[in-house]
């Protein structure tokens, strides 16, 4: 074991890598050795033997090796502070060239250089002048000294994310659905939920007055073997799953032969029977809807749409090309790339160069897939506007990837090896979590100027009003748990939270849309206050919604954020209607997963869902006697007194489900993700009968209408 010393301690710290904290029930904790060597060593440091030093002292020269800084984000009206760094002598020329193509020279703020040493010799650093009227965007700095040259990505962000102009209207206060759309489907959809049912849902909810859908991650799963049944665990975050695909509304099944029709439907009919299962089926729907999917891919297309192909295809350039390509390789080798032939496992070996043009067909399948899902989002989008709403699609964002998947094979070494993302011991769960991802490098994201984050930000903003980010605090800092450890064993590495906030603000701006927060959990007081201030929305859960910094009292509705989107429940708790049952703490010891005994853990639930519906009839929303049906539609109706901005209304609540979506803490102990929307007794309901309930319509009514049906 390395022994802590002041050095390795100074080290950890010029990675950002905490070696103390607080933890949920404000005990300070120190990090282990060994954790903070593992975490160096999945940041390139090698601290192994007499080490320490040398990476200490190549640390503390690391800026001062570079002629610039690798990139700078900054907010508009803020002055760019630009360090150049010189050897003896040298006098610098300087450029800045703007997003839209201008240039001009740049010359240095006046005043003595400081001084700093390298390897032995004397550097100077001076510093650029750079205007401060800088307008939003992507620039660059160009320096030329001494025979180096170096470019630097310069971004002005948004010193803070302005609402739409409704919404920020004084006491303006939006609703709209939240919905896991896999499991709202409908009798034309092949077994699951896909983008035509998002947008009938959608049309539905904004007859009531909905101004937006919020969906859970669509993003990329696995498209061969066993599909990765959580939405929290995708293969890419920048792209999305084809089994969302409404096959039907490709408009290439309009030229196919009646013998080709035939057998869309027939694959249509294979999928279909997929809607009287218990649980859903991913693997039969993929499989059924891919067949039909090559089937019309293989159709010649006009030049039109081949044109349109192609554009999307040079749009989103190598990132597309990577995942299409290991798509390909997936389906020969397996989706776990880490298996694959050596010379694969390198998206930028010759190798895999030379195979993506031996399967070329089956890489622009891929490409295709994607674009297909591109053109069927864009036109929910539309539908949903053109329907009255006012944001539309809030899509979301993932806090990371599988580790085995398309990004981490086709990003490279931006992703940390040796580590996974997980959360520290809290009072939901007291060992901890490990979520199996690994985490952005916040070192090469740097380095690579932020493109990678950039492109994934783009994506999931695309034909959206908004963004959700899950676990926003992982833009701060978040939990590294070396491989093989217990969860509870990580520590905490810090991120360039200016940086990454500030990106995700540029493109939330440019897209017109806004953005959530999920702050729930272990959060460093501040962190909200920051994202407040820049415009970032933050999450209420009703029952959590208490005074934790006095008495623990509930808190009044005034006392509600306004900036948050307010809900009664998530999807990591059971619907209402189960929540006030107390199903999930039924099944919570079933699984074995309780800290007490049940008759304990029974007791405080029931107390505490109490003193809640007891706040209901006090401010008359409830009245004595009420059966469960009119609490759940009271505890709605009680967030339209607050003030927050958005609030969110479950689909799942709407049908009376009562069934728990995902167990934190279990894998396939319980089912998770793979619960079908139903009705109060189980019994799954599609989405042509749902929005026929006249309890759908109350509820939705419960938290105000805008239009009328």
């Amino acid at each position: 074991m390395t022994q802590r010393t002041p050095a390795l301690a100074h080290l950890a710290a010029a990675y950002g890598i905490a070696t103390e904290f607080w933890d949920w029930q404000g005990q300070h904790t120190e990090v282990p050795d060994d954790t903070v060597v593992a975490v160096l060593a999945a940041l390139g440091v090698d601290v192994s033997g007499d080490f320490v030093g040398r990476e200490l002292a190549r640390a503390q020269e690391r800026e001062w090796r570079r002629l610039l800084p690798p990139v700078l984000v900054i907010a508009r009206g803020e002055r760019a502070d630009v360090p150049v760094h010189l050897r003896d002598g040298e006098r610098p020329t300087a450029r800045l060239r703007t997003e839209d193509g201008a240039e001009q020279e740049l010359g240095l703020v006046p005043g003595e250089p400081e001084r700093g040493r390298v390897a032995g010799a004397e550097v100077s650093r001076v510093r650029l002048d750079v205007p401060v009227d800088l307008p939003l965007g992507w620039h660059e700095v160009m320096v030329e000294a001494g025979g180096q040259q170096a470019r630097m990505p310069l971004v002005v962000t948004p010193p803070r994310l302005e609402l739409p102009t409704g919404l920020a209207e004084e006491k303006a206060q939006s609703w709209g659905l939240m919905t896991q759309l896999y499991a709202m489907r409908s009798g034309a959809s092949w077994g699951l939920g896909d983008l035509a049912d998002l947008a009938e849902a959608g049309a539905w909810a904004a007859g009531l007055g909905a101004d937006f859908v919020l969906v859970n991650p669509l993003h990329a799963a696995e498209p061969v073997g066993e599909m990765e049944p959580s939405p929290y665990l995708p293969t890419s975050r920048r792209f999305v799953n084809p089994i969302y695909i409404r096959v039907e509304d490709v408009p290439e099944v309009a030229y196919l032969s009646a013998a080709q029709r035939q057998l869309i439907e027939w694959h249509a009919d294979d999928a279909q029977r997929y809607l009287d299962l218990d649980l859903l089926d991913r693997d039969g729907v993929w499989t059924a809807k891919e067949a039909a999917l090559r089937l019309i891919y293989r159709q010649p297309r006009s030049l039109r749409r081949s044109r349109a192909l192609h554009a999307y295809v040079e749009r989103e350039g190598q990132g597309l090309v990577d995942f299409a390509t290991w798509c390909a390789i997936s389906q020969e080798h397996g989706t776990w790339w880490r298996q694959w032939p050596e010379e694969l496992q390198d998206a930028r070996s010759p190798e895999v160069e030379a195979y993506r043009q031996e399967h070329c067909a089956e890489v622009e399948f891929h490409c295709w897939l994607q674009w297909v899902l591109d053109e069927q989002l864009a036109r929910v989008q539309r539908d949903l506007l053109d329907s009255g709403m006012s944001l539309g699609v809030i899509s979301d964002l993932a806090v990371g990837v599988h580790p085995d998947g398309a990004d981490a094979w086709g990003l490279g070494d931006a992703l940390a090896r040796g580590v996974t993302v997980g959360a520290p011991a809290d009072q939901y769960n007291q060992l901890g979590q490990d979520w199996s991802q690994p985490p952005w490098r916040p070192d090469k994201l740097a380095e690579l100027g932020y493109a990678p984050y950039r492109e994934m930000v783009r994506a999931a903003l695309r034909e959206s009003g908004g963004l959700r980010v899950d676990h926003v605090i992982g833009l701060f800092r978040l939990w590294w748990i070396p491989e093989g450890a217990e969860p509870f064993q990580g520590t905490y590495v810090r991120y360039d939270h200016e940086a990454m906030i500030g990106i995700l603000l540029l493109e939330a701006h440019r897209a017109g849309a806004v953005v959530i927060g999920e702050d729930l959990g272990t959060v460093e007081p501040w962190v909200r206050d920051y994202l407040r201030e820049r415009g970032v929305m933050g999450t209420s859960i009703l029952w959590f919604e208490r005074d934790w910094d006095g008495d623990g009292r509930l808190l009044d509705p005034e006392a509600y954020r306004e900036l948050c989107l307010a809900t009664v429940t998530t999807h990591d708790l059971p619907p209402t209607a189960g929540y006030l049952e107390g199903v999930h703490v039924d099944l919570r010891s079933r699984l074995g997963l309780l800290d007490r005994s049940l008759e304990e853990e029974l007791a405080e639930e029931a107390s505490s869902r109490e003193e809640v519906l007891a706040d209901l009839r006090r401010r008359g929303l409830l009245g004595e006697g009420a059966d469960v049906t009119e609490q759940v539609r009271a505890l709605h109706a009680f967030l339209t007194r607050t003030p927050a901005k958005l609030l969110g209304v479950s689909v799942s609540d709407l049908a009376g489900d009562k069934r728990v979506i995902n167990q934190p803490g279990t894998d396939e102990e319980y089912p998770n993700w793979r619960i079908p929307l139903a009705g109060p007794e189980g019994r799954p309901v599609l989405l042509e009968e749902l929005v026929t309930w006249r309890s759908a319509r109350q509820l939705a009514r419960a938290v105000g209408t805008k239009r009328t049906v």
